[in-house]
């Protein structure tokens, strides 16, 4: 099998790396660390062992040409750029395999490349890019694959198959927008909290205007679980996720809540993608993890105030970001 990574950050370097372990064929499409990349490889310290891979590189999708398999591990900001990045990849019979956080990104890439081959992976992991070509595997690492409005095929169990042959648990989904939900019920507020508690408790409760020349310190995990009125909200938060998603009749349970908060509490400190994006001022990504579901819910007649009091506050915020 030919697999083109495209999106080397934390999420794609792992688990292409994982792939290029199964002997097949693994491209990695890099920028900023094609030089770092192409002339040591990837080193991946990980809880589970660490290993060290040699992927095929190259600047430019062309360079790769058609794959059986593309992988996606792009931030959702850069979503405008998938015609450019995946075209010269993606023939009549490529499986395109998002691993993306939030909603909206298995059903543009249906619009630009047809529904059939599109799939979606909903990864529960902790991991960082400390530097060029090196990541931090600390905790966890199952996948969660669907098919984009379709039950599984062949296909899923297969490419499930192929990253647990790795060591990678990977879980076959009956119900791609279900796990989506899921996900939901941990980014939204981990991801959310982390970035608007700098903007202080009564901003993010009220969605009051943040005065960026106060602003205070981002909260890893363990920081939100260690303030009483953080927790608080976190659960709230995640209890509207609940709602919003049965109202679209998805059959969630509200024991994902306890399941997340003990998860989470195990990780130590950890420090969420939204809120690394924000203290290095990347583009973070709202509209994918936190406006996509506050739309679906408000639509589905769900009141979600304080998700949308924290979106408008992550909204004021990104202002100071690339």
């Amino acid at each position: 099998m030919k697999i083109g990574v495209v999106g080397c950050g934390a999420i794609g370097s792992y688990y292409g790396a994982k792939l290029l372990q199964t002997g097949s064929e693994t491209w990695f499409l890099l920028r900023s660390d094609y030089e770092k990349v192409a002339a040591d490889g990837v080193f991946i310290e990980s809880v589970d062992g660490n290993f060290h891979v040699r992927p095929h590189v190259a600047r430019r999708p062309e360079e790769i040409g058609v794959c059986d398999l593309v992988l996606i591990g792009l931030k959702s900001t850069a979503n405008q750029r998938y015609k450019e990045l995946l075209a010269p990849l993606v023939g009549p019979q490529t499986v395109i395999v998002t691993l993306q956080n939030g909603l909206g990104n298995v059903e543009t890439l249906a619009e630009l490349f047809g529904p059939d081959n599109i799939l979606g992976g909903l990864c529960f992991v902790c991991l960082n890019r400390i530097k060029p070509g090196y990541i931090h595997h600390i905790r966890h690492g199952n996948i969660v694959l669907g098919e984009y409005g379709r039950k599984p095929l062949e296909r899923t169990h297969q490419i499930s198959n192929m990253f647990q042959s790795v060591g990678v648990f990977c879980q076959v989904a009956d119900d791609l927008l279900k796990t989506q939900w899921e996900k939901l019920i941990w980014n939204i507020p981990y991801n959310g909290l982390g970035v608007a508690a700098c903007a202080g408790y009564e901003t993010v409760l009220t969605g009051g205007d943040v005065d960026f020349f106060q602003l205070g310190e981002c909260l890893p995990t363990d920081k939100i679980h260690a303030d009483p009125r953080w927790e608080k909200l976190l659960i709230e938060m995640m209890r509207e996720v609940v709602a919003a998603a049965n109202a679209l009749n998805l059959g969630v349970s509200e024991d994902k809540i306890r399941y997340n908060v003990d998860r989470t509490q195990s990780m130590g400190s950890y420090w969420a993608s939204t809120l690394l994006d924000f203290v290095h001022r990347k583009p973070i990504e709202l509209d994918s993890i936190f406006k996509y579901p506050l739309e679906a819910g408000t639509r589905a007649g769900v009141e979600m105030p304080r998700l949308k009091n924290m979106l408008r506050v992550l909204t004021q915020l990104s202002t100071l970001c690339k």
